[in-house]
């Protein structure tokens, strides 16, 4: 019985995502990927449950008295069965709550049952809040130490060196504390010659991070690469990927993230932030039983996790909770909703409490805007919301087509000379240009920033006329010398970020797509915001200004504008809205610049969906061909259940079981000679009226238990199925009873039901299988793979793009 899916002592591995998969310079066979019936001959071992609750008050052999290990499990690459796993989890608690009332232990148990979902909550926020405080003050550290290193303590960015510097205000970046590498080899910090040698050191240092952390990656956890974001939303809606939420995935992505966001590369650490809070849920789970054994009950604690994730990512704990219920989860109900709440607040709160950026604040851009938004300036907010989307769209395009030719070319081959090419040139052009060379954190804060009078940056070299100066706000006022030279500098900034971004998010180290996204919309708003600000400031006597731009007056907030720009662009990349919105107001503080918000996202929105209508989460998704099945697309045809099932005219019949008359040989010889993922019973092959639906793994596993354990079970013994079995002559081997084992309510469909209902079923139920019949007999089956497949095929697409490779 050497088949795919019957592999001996292959059952007993761990059920949880912790395992390690061993991958590193070995291809990936996928074709495995998901539940086919038993009509895909390409396919192996099929998840498995044991029936629990579904199957009334059946009888138990001997040996099934307890769990068999294995059974109630699922192979990996697999997706799970949600109606078993609540089905398991309702009869669990049912069970807890009957025993409450027997003694004072068992209501113990029954109110520490109850409360372990809140325990597990506050783990995760305290562990994901600690690994970003973590993450986030490492990062700042090698960032800064690319240019130079603090003489007072080598582990002080260049921020802190200079804290207790008596600098003034205006050399505050200047403390003697902070050499830079050429100051430190060569005694000084001026010249060609230094310059070359900064220079030199900037592309070492960047080099060599990237470098570590792509054999890092590379050599111990394959999983740890890009954002992580698609595959969490491929697994929330219950694909099994096994290692991709393990302990060595945690680790190195943690030691990752901090390397190849110290690099320079453009990329950010909020994408794999999610992944890293996911990965904190998961291994978390293993603490309580609840989670550990129930695969359907671990996603709700993923989905909090992602909140989590995107609350420590940008301070945003409403954000995170809109985001997990709008991006990644596929199933969330009320509860789980006040759960990802409260990982979320704790969460920011551990964050706040170690406050890395040491501004009491949880991310790095943090603004306050004080100025009130006129009407008029709706125009060039919407005029962002378009360049948004038409970005969103433009990054999309290029950048799967990359991945695609990175997948079937040579290129995939050498991911580490990738990694090293890409930061190379990175470093090479960012170097030249201040805008560039700083971190993208540092850039967004630069320009979110709404200028003051001690604000020393280029983009706030303004003319100033102090006689007409109202309290802290200062009027529109004219460009120096230094915001013209800002300007050209952030355009060729946004020249680059454009496309050296395409070639960045994908590559074998971890990625984060939101800075990226948002520096590019936070430099084209900066750059529009400026040129509104002089237009309004050398003709405010036009008609479109006079009424509120008067002379004199603090009218126009650049920095507004490259908040809206930078919502803009997330937009259209990733297609989120009302999250988007909620996480942009939660980071500038300000209730009052919803609607330019709104406005600039739904812009973005709309425009990026009239020209694709995939996000880059779902293009991604689709491209790795994961079985994900949308919940936000409709199928509009009028195809019906008997088009997609399987057999088909020129196929074999369905193979089926009999539910008392076949023997254990009988068995065996199907599952040795096919390679189906389960079978349904059925009173008779003649009357093929519908029993239930017997999984491979569970008959494999039951089968070998009871040719071990119990006396008298032989390949000539009968299988039944049925509570009664059929009197057999006395000298007739013992007869082996799998009724445990057989789900007695498995989904059935008419063959002439829409096939528009039955894609809902799929998406609301989480089904893997459901079986066609007509006029109660059976008929065909129908999987999951098959409706994706049939999906795809009306969409003209290739049907087999979905077989995850």
């Amino acid at each position: 019985m050497d088949q795919k899916g019957y592999r001996r002592g292959s059952f007993q591995s761990a059920t949880s995502d912790e395992d390690m998969l061993e991958i590193a310079g070995a291809s990936m066979d996928f074709s495995m990927a998901d539940d086919d019936p038993p009509l895909d001959r390409e396919m192996g071992g099929f998840p498995s449950y044991n029936g629990g609750g579904m199957n009334g008050t059946s009888t138990m052999m001997d040996f099934l008295e307890e769990p068999l290990p294995g059974v109630g499990t699922y192979e990996d690459f697999n997706t799970i069965d949600w109606v078993r796993e609540k089905s398991r989890d309702r009869d669990r608690h049912r069970e807890i709550t009957n025993r409450s009332k027997e003694s004072t232990w068992a209501l113990l148990h029954s109110v520490s049952d109850a409360f372990s979902g809140w325990l597990l909550m506050l783990l995760i926020g305290l562990l994901a809040g600690s690994l970003a405080g973590l993450i986030d003050i490492s990062a700042h550290w090698m960032t800064d130490l690319k240019e130079g290193v603090c003489l007072a303590g080598f582990w002080f960015n260049h921020e802190h060196c200079c804290w207790k510097s008596n600098t003034t205000f205006t050399d505050r970046d200047k403390c003697p504390e902070w050499k830079s590498w050429s100051q430190l080899i060569l005694g000084h910090g001026e010249g060609a010659f230094a310059y070359i040698l900064n220079y030199f050191m900037y592309v070492i240092w960047a080099l060599m991070f990237s470098l570590l952390a792509v054999l890092l990656v590379k050599g111990f956890a394959p999983y740890a690469c890009g954002s992580g974001i698609p595959e969490i939303k491929t697994i929330l809606s219950g694909f099994i990927i096994r290692g991709y939420l393990g302990k060595w995935t945690l680790v190195i992505k943690t030691i990752t993230l901090v390397l190849a966001v110290s690099s320079g590369l453009s990329l950010g650490k909020e994408g794999p932030l999610v992944h890293v809070a996911c990965c904190c849920g998961n291994i978390l789970c293993h603490l309580f039983t609840k989670y550990r054994k129930n695969e359907a009950k671990r996603r709700e604690v993923l989905s909090a996790a992602a909140a989590a994730g995107v609350s420590v990512a940008f301070g945003a704990p409403i954000g995170g909770v809109l985001f997990s219920l709008e991006e990644v989860s596929y199933y969330f109900p009320l509860k789980t909703l006040w759960r990802s709440f409260f990982a979320a607040l704790v969460a920011a709160f551990t964050l706040r409490s170690i406050n890395p950026f040491g501004n009491s604040r949880l991310v790095l851009f943090y603004v306050e805007f004080h100025m009130p938004w006129h009407l008029l300036e709706l125009v060039p907010f919407i005029l962002l919301g378009i360049f948004g989307g038409l970005w969103g769209a433009f990054f999309i395009r290029s950048n799967i087509a990359w991945c695609r030719r990175r997948k079937t070319t040579r290129l995939g081959k050498y991911p580490v000379l990738e990694v090293f090419v890409v930061t190379a040139i990175t470093a090479i052009l960012a170097f030249p240009n201040e805008y560039t060379r700083m971190s993208t954190s540092e850039l967004i804060s630069e320009l979110f920033n709404d200028c003051g009078i001690l604000d020393s940056s280029k983009l706030c070299e303004y003319v100033n006329d102090f006689n007409s100066t109202k309290g802290d706000d200062l009027p529109d006022r004219a460009a120096g010398p230094g915001v013209y030279t800002a300007m050209w500098q952030l355009a060729l900034a946004l020249i680059m970020k454009v496309f050296i971004t395409i070639f960045t998010f994908g590559m074998k180290v971890p990625s984060g797509l939101f800075i990226p996204s948002m520096a590019v919309g936070a430099i084209a708003g900066r750059l529009l915001g400026v040129a509104v600000e002089q237009l309004a400031f050398y003709h405010h006597d036009w008609a479109i200004f006079s009424g509120w731009c008067s002379q004199g007056a603090d009218c126009i907030t650049p920095g507004l504008y490259a908040m809206v720009g930078a919502a803009a662009c997330l937009g259209g990349v990733t297609r989120m809205t009302v999250s988007l919105v909620v996480i942009m107001f939660e980071l500038t503080g300000g209730l009052e610049y919803i609607v330019p918000l709104m406005a600039a996202a739904m812009t973005s929105k709309w425009v990026a969906d009239a020209i694709g209508r995939e996000g880059i989460y779902d293009a991604h998704i689709r491209l790795n061909g994961y079985p994900f099945l949308e919940a936000k697309e409709e199928f509009s045809h009028k195809t019906r259940a008997m088009d997609v099932m399987r057999p088909r005219k020129n196929d074999p019949p369905l193979t089926v079981i009999t539910q008392d008359t076949m023997t254990v040989e009988d068995v065996e010889t199907i599952v040795t000679s096919t390679t189906y993922s389960g079978y349904p019973v059925v009173v008779s092959r003649a009357s093929q009226r519908l029993v239930g639906f017997v999984l491979r793994r569970d008959l494999i596993i039951s089968i070998e238990n009871a040719r071990k354990k119990q006396d008298g079970i032989v390949s000539t013994s009968v299988i039944c199925f049925t509570d009664y079995c059929p009197p057999l002559p006395p000298s007739s081997p013992s007869v082996l009873k799998l009724r445990s084992i057989l789900d007695l309510s498995p989904f059935t469909v008419t063959d002439e039901t829409p096939m528009e209902i039955v894609v809902d079923i799929f998406r609301k139920l989480g089904l893997r299988q459901c079986l066609v019949t007509h006029n109660g007999k059976l008929l065909g089956i129908i999987t999951k793979k098959d409706v994706l497949k049939h999906i795809a095929q009306m969409a003209n697409q290739d049907p087999d793009s979905i077989l995850f490779n």
